[in-house]
């Protein structure tokens, strides 16, 4: 298993990378707006460069499948790792997967995103896409069972031994990631305030306070016993 971080901050890959976690970014306008990142183009050469040759996912801004195809071609040309979000369909219910064949056939890799349904993943699997990401949180707020979609999704491309890796996107919590992992999820792209979350634990600090606080007492006791000796 994968995981990718979900941001557009250096300072929170640069983190994470360091410690051997990450093994990719996902990102979006509305992230690298939080993140404080106001030239786009500036941003993805940024991180790309930084964690070459993993890979950066980034989505395209236009609700026309045509324009989406243009838009791609010029965002893969800023770095040879970019990987290009295309959604599954428009806000008007134009399928995209005729463009998800054409980029992947151009050698471009796609994230084919905001997917909610196997359904979904079976035909973006079709067009050829590298990637498919499984929003779990929606799925979940419409009431449906994510980690179930998530392990009904991976077993399908296994069986079928398609190329398409299932990314777990939309993680509300903790909870959401592991959960995804246990359904077999391929990667799980997470906010940096969830990895830190994943890395905390109250009784691990006491634990490893206790241990300092007893190295300390023992060290003492072995310096008192060498004087005496």
């Amino acid at each position: 298993m994968q995981i990718f971080i979900d941001s557009a901050s250096v300072g929170e890959i640069v983190k994470w990378l360091e410690m051997g976690v990450i093994d990719g970014v996902t990102t979006n306008p509305s992230i690298m707006l939080k993140d404080g990142v106001y030239d786009a183009e500036a941003g993805v050469r940024t991180i790309s460069a930084l964690i070459d040759p993993l890979p950066v996912c980034v989505e395209v801004t236009t609700d026309e499948p045509d324009d989406m195809a243009v838009q791609a071609r010029r965002l893969a040309s800023w770095a040879h790792n970019i990987v290009i979000k295309i959604p599954h369909i428009t806000s008007d219910g134009v399928p995209c997967y005729g463009v998800i064949k054409e980029l992947e056939m151009e050698g471009i890799k796609v994230n084919a995103t905001a997917a909610m349904s196997l359904g979904q993943v079976i035909l973006a699997a079709k067009a050829g896409a590298t990637y498919i990401s499984l929003f779990a949180g929606r799925v979940a707020d419409e009431g449906g069972n994510a980690p179930e979609v998530i392990r009904m999704a991976v077993e399908w491309l296994e069986r079928w031994k398609f190329k398409s890796k299932i990314v777990v996107g939309s993680i509300r919590s903790v909870g959401d990631v592991l959960n995804a992992v246990m359904a077999g999820a391929h990667i799980v792209t997470i906010p940096p305030p969830f990895l830190n979350k994943m890395a905390d634990h109250k009784y691990t600090r006491e634990t490893v306070r206790q241990f300092l606080d007893d190295a300390e007492k023992a060290l003492r006791l072995m310096k008192q016993a060498m004087r005496m000796g």
